[in-house]
């Protein structure tokens, strides 16, 4: 009997202030970061693969490589990551998607194994699962289709699941990843600097 598969929401929608530019636009190694969670999720055997665009989206959708994604744009963008969330779920839902791995486009330390950890805790009966390193929940998050319409209904501004996870903690299973890779941010060219050239910064 074949597993369930769970989708992927790539949410790469951000105007990036804080690193001057659209971080889905952003190279590292010389690959576009949007290209490579997206190349992360298939390589965890997630599908459809979502991904969410929005500032500069025709720009980013020219430039990357995702035929092998679902593409939407969210135009509400500037209002946060809650309204891209939506966006990505909604497209979920019309692919009858049994689950959700939400990935965000500035974190390239998160690799395929981090994915399949969090999809093996939902085969298993979790209707949530949170990556976390140190103890500390952080991304990627999986949310299982029965929650929904409740996180949609909770996310706004810059708030995407988090406050649903809070209130339901007793779905919740944190998964520890510490062994598996980085849950570093890249918000700001210093950021990327730090991830390029490790040796200069140690």
């Amino acid at each position: 009997m074949s597993q369930p598969i769970a989708a992927a929401v790539v949410l790469a929608a951000g105007e990036g202030k804080r690193f001057g530019g659209p971080k889905a636009l952003v190279r590292l190694d010389d690959e576009l970061l949007v290209d490579r969670v997206v190349k992360v999720a298939h390589a965890a055997e997630c599908a459809p693969v979502v991904v969410v665009l929005g500032a500069a989206a025709d720009e980013v959708a020219h430039a990357a490589h995702l035929d092998d994604a679902v593409v939407i744009v969210n135009d509400d963008y500037a209002t946060g990551i809650g309204s891209s969330l939506r966006c990505g779920l909604t497209a979920l839902a019309d692919h009858s998607a049994l689950a959700a791995v939400v990935l965000l486009v500035d974190q390239p330390g998160v690799g395929s194994e981090t994915v399949r950890r969090l999809v093996h805790v939902w085969r298993d009966g979790a209707r949530a699962a949170v990556a976390s390193y140190g103890n500390q929940p952080r991304n990627p998050v999986l949310l299982d289709a029965t929650t929904w319409s409740e996180v949609a209904a909770s996310a706004h501004g810059d708030v995407g699941a988090r406050d649903w996870l809070r209130a339901h903690a007793d779905d919740v299973v944190l998964v520890a990843c510490d062994d598996l890779g980085s849950d570093i941010d890249i918000d700001t060219p210093d950021d990327l600097d730090r991830l390029q050239h490790p040796e200069g910064n140690s």
